[in-house]
């Protein structure tokens, strides 16, 4: 189960690099398989299974690193078919085992290319998505590397606006014996206490004079729009614009343009494709809506058009973007479907063939809502706990009260759509609503949650099974 609720079992953000050892051998080595479970059964109960496919895959990525270069490029990485209802924790195990390992991360719906308006959709989309979320991952670590040089800078900027002390042709020597210079280091100490924050100025702060142009461009061929766009971006001018705002936003804006101009983009675009090329996650989600109906009496045409189309880049091929070329051999691509219909024999051959591994995750019960309520670190209890508290109001809950709300839970799911770990948003919500409207005229009170008042609340609900069908 999922620390935050979504999901029933999810993996935890724990900080590793599992593909640093090539490029950053200072990095710490990561965890083993035996580590990552452990890790993930502080915040996840059960699953078992799908914990150890995903520590093994992540220490498999390390593993590969440390292999001789001829045979690194040949060891491909294991695919991973996850199979379960909705809401047990399939997709938030995939995003937690991204954030685990710092990796780019992407989330498809493989049923969408079957609609209307879709079909025939580039499917290379998806590495170029990825690869743009993986840049701007990598953008956003090299302006915090700089954020002291870039803050310093705007400083200068700022009090350059605040105390124009430097007439124009005086000599560098005149400026350094300028006594004011004394002047700007003490206002340089007031901005920094907060002194100026009430003070107004104007700054002036450069944009793309960018229209917003639409390329058109065949299927297939979507990187000589995204090249035409760029193009049209450097030959176009840049231009400025001034605002007048607060010394706090214009120091804010001012760190941000400087953070900017310091991160080198082309060293940025380098480590972003070798991230995807070497640790990228793709999460082809509701994969049994693309499978044939072995039962349908002739093959789905569109169905297996998907399957082929996603092929080249689950098996490896050369994805052209605006950046460059990204590889796809080594990204990890992970799997799921509830599969009620459909089996993963439905696949065709060579679809299946890339994904290896398969793991079942297990259905919710009424006990295992009580742990998903109880036992991780951000439980939902803790959760309304900690959004009421910001009210003044603290909020607790009896342990008959969260036996109720998991017998609720289950029963509901039992009786309309089984939606798994996410009937308990649906539940909780139904039950604080008026305290959640009420709170902010309760600073300072105590409000205790007894299975009694859970029952109160909600059983008339239940008893209408056509209304808890639309409530709960």
């Amino acid at each position: 189960m999922s620390n935050d609720g979504d999901e029933a079992r999810a993996l935890e953000v724990v900080p590793a690099a599992a593909d640093a050892a090539e490029t950053h051998p200072e990095a710490p080595s990561p965890m083993t398989p035996r580590e990552v479970v452990s890790e993930l059964d502080r915040y996840i109960v059960g699953q078992r299974a799908a914990k150890r496919a995903v520590a093994i895959a992540l220490r498999n990525r390390w593993r590969r690193q440390q292999v001789e270069s001829d045979l690194r490029d040949e060891i491909i990485p294991k695919n991973i078919i996850m199979i379960g209802p909705t809401g047990v924790g399939k997709t938030e195990i995939s995003r937690r085992l991204a954030r685990l390992t710092s990796a780019p991360f992407i989330k498809v719906e493989a049923s969408k290319f079957t609609e209307v308006g879709y079909v025939g959709r580039d499917v290379e989309s998806i590495i170029r998505d990825l690869l743009e979320l993986a840049i701007n991952m990598v953008r956003q670590e090299e302006r915090e590397k700089v954020t002291v040089a870039a803050r310093e800078a705007a400083e200068d900027r700022l009090l350059d606006l605040l105390l124009p002390t430097r007439s124009i042709g005086m000599a560098p020597s005149v400026v350094d014996d300028d006594p004011t210079m004394g002047t700007r280091e003490k206002l340089r100490r007031k901005l920094r206490a907060g002194e100026l924050d009430t003070r107004q100025v104007e700054i002036e702060l450069s944009e793309q004079a960018m229209p917003n142009i639409e390329v058109m461009t065949p299927q297939g061929m979507e990187d000589v729009g995204f090249n035409l766009k760029e193009m049209f971006s450097n030959l176009l001018p840049k231009k400025t614009k001034r605002r007048k705002m607060n010394v706090p936003d214009a120091l804010a804006a001012l760190t941000q343009e400087e953070a900017t101009r310091l991160v080198e983009m082309e060293n940025v675009v380098r480590e972003a494709i070798r991230r995807v090329e070497g640790s990228g996650i793709v999460f082809l989600d509701e994969i049994d809506k693309i499978a044939g109906r072995s039962h349908a009496g002739g093959p789905d045409v569109s169905r297996e058009g998907v399957q082929r189309d996603l092929l080249p880049i689950v098996e490896g091929s050369t994805v052209n973007t605006k950046h460059g070329a990204v590889r796809t051999d080594h990204i990890l691509f992970i799997a799921s479907g509830a599969f009620h219909i459909a089996k993963p024999s439905d696949l065709i051959p060579e679809f299946q063939g890339r994904f290896p591994i398969r793991v079942e995750l297990e259905a919710l019960t009424q006990e295992d809502f009580v742990r998903i309520l109880t036992e991780p670190k951000n439980a939902l209890i803790r959760q309304y706990a900690a959004l009421l508290d910001t009210e003044g109001v603290t909020l607790e809950f009896a342990t008959d009260a969260v036996a109720e709300i998991a017998r609720i839970a289950a029963l509901v799911n039992e009786r309309t759509e089984n939606i798994g770990a996410r009937r308990l948003h649906t539940v909780l919500e139904r039950l604080l609503d008026k305290l959640m409207f009420d709170a902010p005229d309760m600073r300072g009170q105590q409000v205790s949650i007894t299975g009694a008042m859970v029952r109160a609340e909600l059983d008339p609900i239940l008893a209408s099974e056509d209304l808890a069908r639309f409530i709960l």
